[in-house]
């Protein structure tokens, strides 16, 4: 768990064997802020059941998904920029 004046990181993955401490592990997480992220995955490694679920905070998404509008938009006026230089 990170130290009270470390910073959230943004994504985590959170692996190990599929036990009762595990599902501990992504309960802090949520209670921590953070939500999931896709489903999990699991393997198998001869002995144990290996488990890994990614979490990440929601102002990331919020961020990612404002960066990606933004991108969008810029693409946007790209094209329309360069479709009325294309006009005489």
């Amino acid at each position: 768990m990170p130290e009270p004046t470390e910073e959230k990181l943004s994504y985590r993955l959170i692996t190990g064997p599929d036990t009762r401490e595990f599902c501990e592990r992504i309960t802090t997480a949520l209670a921590d802020g953070y939500v999931l992220h896709g489903s999990p995955a699991a393997t198998f490694n001869g002995t144990d059941v290996i488990v890994a679920q990614a979490v990440v905070l929601p102002a990331a998404i919020a961020n990612a998904d404002a960066a990606v509008a933004n991108a969008v938009d810029q693409l946007e006026n790209d094209d329309d920029e360069e479709a009325f230089e294309g006009h005489a």
